[in-house]
């Protein structure tokens, strides 16, 4: 059934780079944030600045995490340490607090001048699992999920909504961990063997591998259907519209 195991009964959904064309507007945000610290870091102390690649960069650390654990790693694969500050630290003070609330800041900014666009894909994928009776949830990382749903006209297609507020509300570990996909398949109703994952970044997939979901979908937005399949999914497509065969795609 759409293009999955019969026995899937339950669908979460990723937001940024499955649901929503956001991903790139997060890659800005970090390169934006983060050149704009290494800038800074390379002058303090008389290094090179090599800027962060929003790409490869983008992919291996924070693609998919919560905000915070982002800085963290691409900070450590700098070799960088920073206090954790505090959330009242100002955009970029040097913590992981204030680079993570300069980010934040940048892509809402981004969202407002750009708006959010819906992968048309998507959209008619999930129209067809309600046709069907089929539940479905979004699971983000993202405190400003609501937002981003709202503001691509999308929201009232999920009946369950896991992001970053109720991670924190509940103390769900982020992805890779499979905490806040295994928190949706229980608010559903549906054990994960019977549940399936769409995800377009590593780190999500990985979590869906570690969930024990019945299927994993790595959405390939960005040409790295390989490392998607390497990190934990099943099947791999470059749209949803592909799960729904050419009649009805």
């Amino acid at each position: 059934m759409l293009g999955l195991p019969d026995d899937i009964r339950a669908f979460l959904f990723d937001l940024d780079g499955v649901l929503t064309q956001t991903a790139k507007v997060h890659a800005a945000a970090w390169k934006d944030t983060f050149d704009a610290f290494l800038r800074a870091e390379a002058a303090r102390t008389g290094g090179q600045f090599v800027p962060f690649d929003a790409v490869t960069n983008y992919d291996t650390y924070v693609d998919g995490r919560p905000r915070l654990d982002g800085t963290r790693a691409f900070l450590r694969s700098r070799g960088v340490d920073l206090p954790e500050g505090t959330p009242d630290d100002p955009p970029n003070s040097p913590t992981v607090q204030g680079i993570s609330r300069a980010k934040n800041d940048t892509v809402l900014r981004l969202i407002r001048e750009q708006g959010v666009q819906a992968y048309q894909g998507s959209v008619d994928y999930v129209h067809r699992l309600r046709a069907a009776g089929l539940p479905s949830a979004v699971v983000s990382s993202s405190a400003n999920c609501r937002d981003v749903l709202r503001a691509a006209g999308i929201e009232e297609l999920f009946e369950v909504i896991v992001d970053g507020n109720t991670a924190k509300a509940e103390g769900l570990p982020g992805k890779p961990a499979p905490d806040t996909y295994l928190y949706a398949a229980r608010a559903l109703g549906v054990e994960p063997a019977h549940a399936a994952v769409f995800e377009d970044a590593l780190a999500g997939v990985a979590s869906g591998r570690a969930g024990g979901f019945g299927a994993v979908v790595g959405v390939d937005r960005t040409g790295q259907a390989a490392e998607l399949r390497r990190d934990g999914a099943t099947v791999v497509v470059q749209d949803l519209s592909e799960l729904l065969g050419e009649e009805e795609a």
